[in-house]
């Protein structure tokens, strides 16, 4: 095994781990991720209303990326409409 199979192993065992019974996964959470933006826009507590969603988050890079281009974008668009 060389050595980038090796922390590619640990990586994933890692991963294994730490999975939640009720965890999400990306598909379940790029449904609702605008949802998710929206309330934070909005001020509320979007980790409270969607918890599922900030912990997916949290764990999945892929999807942080898009959350954090689908919040700049919004972000954006609502401060062009101001």
């Amino acid at each position: 095994m060389t050595t980038i199979e090796a922390q590619a192993m640990k990586r994933l065992l890692r991963s294994l781990a730490n999975i939640n019974p009720d965890e999400i996964g990306c598909d379940d959470c790029f449904e609702v991720v605008d949802q998710f933006v929206e309330l934070e826009l909005a001020g509320k507590d979007a980790e409270e209303a969607l918890p599922l969603v900030k912990d997916h988050l949290n764990r999945c890079e892929a999807c942080r990326e898009e959350y954090r281009a689908l919040y700049r974008a919004v972000k954006k668009l609502s401060e062009q409409d101001d």
